[in-house]
């Protein structure tokens, strides 16, 4: 489902919404000379747009130690960060 939100649907939404409107403006004919050089390019935009907002804006960084998933007392503990130790 994220794949289909940051990848899919920013690459895809020009191309609908044009389409869409051509159906609403009720031009057939437009169909052959779809401008399919402007709407790759806003697409990739709209990818790009997407894609720096998913990686700089959403998540905070984690300060600490990572400790990976281990074995205690016979059962799995998953992988953590801990709180980095003040001195």
């Amino acid at each position: 489902m994220r794949v289909f939100l940051t990848i899919v649907l920013p690459l895809a939404l020009p191309t609908v919404l044009y389409l869409l409107w051509l159906q609403a403006a009720r031009r057939p004919r437009a169909w052959r000379v779809m401008p399919f050089v402007w709407l790759i390019g806003a697409g990739v935009v709209l990818l790009a747009i997407v894609l720096f907002v998913v990686t700089v804006h959403f998540g905070t960084p984690e300060t600490g130690v990572y400790v990976p998933p281990h074995l205690r007392g016979g059962e799995i503990v998953p992988g953590h960060i801990e709180p980095a130790k003040r001195p």
